[in-house]
């Protein structure tokens, strides 16, 4: 396998979500700074359709893109430490164990980011998620504040995230970021036994996109 061979690793659609998530998380936040709650609210149901998509693309995704692909288990996690200890780091085909724990995180923190800003509402009752009039105020509120913790704890693990990123390409001189961009590697980062199952099924994007949009459909109209 030549080494100037690049294949594909990140399909097209799981990119796209993770570029999607940064946008609007950064415009989400910039929204609610400057109280402009009527785009903060549509941002926020596109965001929950994204990660309804990812959901879905995670089980029948290509092989990059499945949770049952991840390598979560303590013998990945422990002997990889020990590999990056030692100055020693080999290239994942898809996301390495300490990336999948970061991923997780990120996911679960965005999760909790959107589930509490569904039912959330402010002091005055005024400004409130489309699902909030399914709970009693002081339910509201509480979503609020943990609206509102949840994305300090989300922001706190973006910075861990970019310091990764950093740390990657300083030490080991692997530019994480440029796959994500292209979705592409060089053959020769993985040896001889990789083989690209990144590319998308149209049916199964097809079916993705339909579970979000009837998860937004039925959040836009159960309030």
């Amino acid at each position: 396998m030549a080494g100037s061979t690049r294949i594909l690793v990140w399909d097209g659609a799981l990119r796209l979500f993770h570029w999607s998530a940064v946008l609007l998380v950064a415009a989400m936040w910039w929204t609610a700074e400057n109280g402009i709650m009527d785009w903060h609210r549509r941002m926020g149901m596109i965001l929950f359709g994204l990660l309804t998509f990812r959901i879905v693309w995670g089980l029948i995704g290509p092989q990059t893109a499945r949770f049952g692909s991840w390598r979560i288990g303590p013998a990945a996690i422990l002997g990889y430490i020990r590999n990056l200890r030692s100055g020693t780091h080999t290239p994942s085909f898809g996301h390495n164990p300490m990336g999948t724990l970061s991923v997780i995180a990120i996911l679960a923190a965005l999760f909790a980011q959107v589930g509490t800003g569904l039912f959330a509402v402010d002091v005055d009752g005024l400004e409130s998620g489309p699902l909030a009039t399914l709970v009693s105020f002081e339910t509201g509120r509480l979503a609020a504040e943990i609206h509102e913790t949840s994305f300090n704890i989300l922001l706190a693990l973006i910075v861990l995230h970019f310091a990764a990123i950093v740390t990657y390409l300083v030490f080991f001189k692997d530019n994480l970021v440029r796959p994500m961009v292209t979705g592409r590697r060089a053959a020769s980062d993985f040896g001889e036994g990789a083989i690209s199952d990144a590319k998308l099924s149209w049916l199964r994007l097809a079916i993705a996109v339909a579970a979000a949009f009837a998860a937004m459909w039925g959040v836009a109209n159960a309030g």
